[in-house]
């Protein structure tokens, strides 16, 4: 945990340098295959420092973040027999890779999509990608939908309302993001049963 927050605390302070938008990238593209910290802190960070330029970074985070998706994909299909054993001991337990892999076999788009919008880690995804073999296309896509919605809707609301919505965000931001999926979800559900009616 100590090594978590020095790591938070680290990530947190590029948002008073120049290179506040570098690293965001970089931090977007690492979290999406290997590193702890979501990319979420800094950007709002960053949000809250211009919030004139919350689109922007919100822009810099999801094409950061896509990027690193395709990259734990690549991890997944080529080298995933040569790092695996450094992924189950620092990144993630061999259980939850187990169960990403089952919930890919019933639906490669939404389990990306899900893992995307919502905490659950979505470099588990990434690489579990590549090592189902689902359509890089599809990860491409389902990356692109949900952390675009995800790194938009927290600039929207810095932009929109500015420092007191902070607060909010870093308390709920889990149990938000959870209820928009399920929102979400039920809106297809309903959309898929009008369609069919």
């Amino acid at each position: 945990m100590k090594l978590l927050k020095r790591l938070y605390d680290w990530v947190l302070s590029w948002a008073n340098t120049p290179y506040g938008g570098t690293a965001l990238f970089i931090l977007a593209f690492a979290e999406s295959s290997f590193f702890p910290i979501p990319p979420d802190v800094l950007l709002i960070a960053l949000c809250l420092g211009n919030t004139k330029k919350s689109f922007f970074y919100a822009s810099i985070c999801t094409i950061g973040s896509v990027i690193g998706g395709i990259l734990g994909y690549f991890i997944g299909f080529g080298i995933w027999h040569i790092v695996r054993d450094f992924f189950f001991t620092f990144v993630f337990s061999e259980k939850t890779f187990n169960y990403v892999q089952t919930l890919y076999q019933k639906n490669a788009f939404w389990a990306v999509f899900t893992a995307g919008f919502t905490p659950i880690p979505y470099k588990v995804f990434t690489i579990a990608g590549g090592i189902c073999k689902i359509g890089l296309p599809i990860l491409i896509i389902a990356s692109i939908l949900s952390r675009g919605l995800r790194f938009f809707v927290v600039g929207g609301l810095i932009w929109k309302f500015g420092k007191p919505i902070k607060i909010f965000i870093d308390k709920y931001f889990n149990l938000l993001t959870i209820l928009f999926t399920i929102l979400l979800f039920g809106g297809f559900i309903v959309l898929k049963y009008v369609v069919k009616h």
